[in-house]
């Protein structure tokens, strides 16, 4: 057997309706008192924080809102954020909400402590010392960030860094599914998309896929293949709504060590230039990206058909090819938009972006085929 290694977070909860318990929960397993919940505005004005904050005040827990976290969070987010935390002597920290609530509460829970520059994180393991005691409670079933020691970053107009760091486990992830309960349409699907590429890319990644990240891989297509469109239909369905932010979680495990590739270097450029969501992003690249490796991954793409129950015929190319089509039906279905065009995308903007999709070095070097500036831009053709 190839060696590997094989990390996650320590604990993980799945309770329904946990978060309106979250006080009684975090009291027998921290002694720290004074937190900083992390969170965006949206989630405030929807009633989702004010019980959550509610049971942790009930249970004894000094507890600072900071709500300021947008989408894509660029670099003086989380220097606000650290500063809050270290007027309110905060000794735990709490990110409660997508992907971008959690990146932020991560670096957060290593800021506040650490005298290192964000600027010296950026990368892989250049995380220096340790962090504040840390809680990750998604509101949506897409990033997988709860599980991930990865942070991603808006550095600049158009650009985006992550930092990896095994610091950036957290200490104990809630999930929550009454909690993803009225989330749109668009955004069930946006995020779904995004945590099935997250399962097919570790799948297929090129140096450090491993019989464990396989396993949760697999598990993760299957629960999210099953449940998006009943999700899309009745987003009040409980059944789905858990199935999908379980399948997210486990797709996080996968990645978080067999990372991603071509579809998220891809992806990048789009919500740089155009703020296209980041799941919606990875979507619309997805197609495209996995005709492209199918030259060298159609066993892989045969075997997940296989797990996803596609009919056709038993040739490995042709069960790559229909799990290809199964995947873009199912995109089709969701009611996601399917073209670069549609989403305000222009023509003379795809020699751009192509470029800027080769600075994701750390993500190209997974794809199982070499991707060159010539065939991203082929790439965003096919898409467009």
């Amino acid at each position: 057997m190839k060696p590997f290694m094989f990390r996650t977070v320590p604990s993980i909860e799945v309770a329904w309706g946990g978060a309106r318990r979250l006080g009684e929960i975090l009291s027998g397993r921290f002694d720290a008192r004074r937190i900083l919940l992390v969170t965006d505005s949206g989630l405030v004005k929807a009633g989702l924080i004010e019980p959550v904050v509610s049971a942790l005040e009930d249970t004894g827990f000094m507890v600072q809102v900071f709500d300021g976290v947008v989408a894509d969070p660029p670099e003086h987010i989380i220097g606000e954020c650290v500063q809050r935390a270290k007027e309110g002597a905060t000794t735990i920290v709490v990110g409660l909400g997508g992907g971008s609530s959690l990146d932020i509460a991560k670096l957060v829970a290593v800021l506040t402590v650490s005298d290192q520059p964000l600027s010296e994180m950026y990368g892989i393991d250049k995380v220096k010392g340790e962090r504040l005691p840390l809680v990750l409670v998604p509101t949506t079933a897409g990033t997988g960030s709860e599980v991930t020691n990865i942070s991603i970053i808006t550095t600049g107009e158009t650009t985006k860094m992550g930092v990896v760091a095994p610091q950036l486990y957290g200490d104990y992830v809630l999930l929550d599914a009454e909690l993803t309960i009225g989330l749109p349409k668009l955004h069930t699907a946006a995020t779904c998309i995004d945590a099935m590429v997250h399962a097919i890319e570790a799948y297929t990644s090129r140096h450090k896929k491993n019989v464990l990240s396989d396993m949760l891989a697999r598990e993760a297509l299957r629960l999210m293949s099953g449940n998006l469109i009943t999700a899309c239909e009745d987003g009040t369905n409980r059944d789905a709504r858990e199935s999908l932010l379980l399948g997210a979680l486990l797709a996080g495990q996968a990645f978080a060590n067999a990372p991603v590739a071509a579809v998220h270097a891809l992806a990048y450029p789009l919500g740089g230039h155009y703020h296209v969501p980041h799941g919606l992003s990875n979507a619309l690249m997805l197609g495209p990206v996995l005709r492209f490796n199918s030259e060298v991954a159609a066993p892989l793409y045969a075997e997940l058909a296989d797990i996803l129950g596609v009919a056709g015929d038993r040739d490995t190319q042709a069960r790559a090819a229909a799990f290809v089509r199964h995947m873009e039906d199912l995109m089709d279905s969701s009611g996601a938009p399917r073209r670069l065009r549609d989403v305000g995308v222009t023509d003379n903007m795809l020699a751009v972006m192509a470029s800027d999709a080769m600075k994701q070095t750390r993500l190209l070097g997974n794809n199982p085929v070499e991707v060159r500036e010539e065939d991203a831009l082929a790439l965003y053709r096919e898409a467009f």
